[in-house]
């Protein structure tokens, strides 16, 4: 889930595994949906990328147990638990943004990595990883397509609004590329490209979980730049925009709309 220096666009040091896996079930819940889209039977070499701490490995694994899996992260943190979570396999930090396989790879599989890098840099990085496929290789991936979402929409708010705001002018993660722009990035590298929506609804404690749930990703790159008092201040105001727009349910829990893009690219 860690891709480039540290988070992509950011210059966060790390990542927190213990904090992503708050929500392991809900997480790994698209990985799984986006391996069930891959179709290959028994693919020899496999590479997650920006593999976090091995939930997706391991849902990766439980399919092809015969192919040669390894994976990679820039996290050093989601590293380490992820070779104490399938200590057989092998995992290395690595950066997204120069990786080269050092051979052929059947299956590239990535779980909510590529909303992180810059927006020019994306494709062009899936589209090197790709000539290096052969004919027949599969490349998937899947991102969060959540910053319409009032979660998000409301961090942004609560950015900019603050005492904070100067510090936190440049922070956030670009939008990610259109269906459309997809396939057509990936189209002549293709023999098809299957592009799929979908808005999972997570049933969360309350509020504050939604927070919990961000502060795993999103809500990093605005909090870890502000001082204790700041950070404490932010995710009171944060707390109070969320408890605005999402309504409780009957039984005191909060609905968490949760839109993910998914593209699974077959090579020519």
């Amino acid at each position: 889930m860690a891709t480039t220096t540290s988070s992509g666009t950011n210059s966060l040091k790390d990542w927190s595994a213990a904090q992503y896996l708050k929500f392991e079930d809900e997480r790994t819940l698209p990985a799984r949906d986006l391996l069930s889209r891959v179709p290959l039977a028994s693919p020899k070499r496999i590479v997650d990328l920006g593999c976090g701490p091995a939930n997706s490995t391991a849902v990766i694994q439980s399919r092809y147990p015969d192919a040669q899996l390894v994976g990679i992260d820039s996290s050093p943190d989601m590293i380490r638990k992820a070779k104490t979570t399938l200590p057989h396999l092998d995992f290395s930090v690595q950066d997204l943004t120069s990786y080269t396989p050092e051979s052929a790879v059947d299956l590239f599989y990535s779980n909510a990595v590529f909303q992180w890098l810059k927006r020019e840099e994306r494709f062009e990085i899936v589209k090197r990883l790709m000539a290096t496929q052969p004919s027949g290789g599969v490349f998937a991936l899947q991102v969060p397509d959540n910053l319409a979402e009032p979660s998000h929409v409301l961090m942004r708010q609560t950015a900019s609004s603050g005492p904070w705001a100067a510090k936190l002018a440049s922070v956030g993660r670009d939008t990610f590329q259109t269906p459309q722009e997809i396939y057509d990035q990936l189209i002549p590298l293709s023999s098809q490209v299957n592009i799929f929506h979908t808005s999972y609804y997570h049933s969360l404690e309350n509020h504050e979980a939604i927070i919990e749930w961000v502060k795993g990703t999103g809500l990093r790159p605005f909090v870890d730049p502000l001082q204790p008092e700041e950070k404490e201040e932010f995710l009171k105001a944060y707390l109070a925009a969320l408890q605005k727009a999402y309504p409780t349910c009957a039984d005191g829990r909060v609905l968490l709309r949760y839109p993910r893009l998914f593209v699974v690219a077959v090579k020519k």
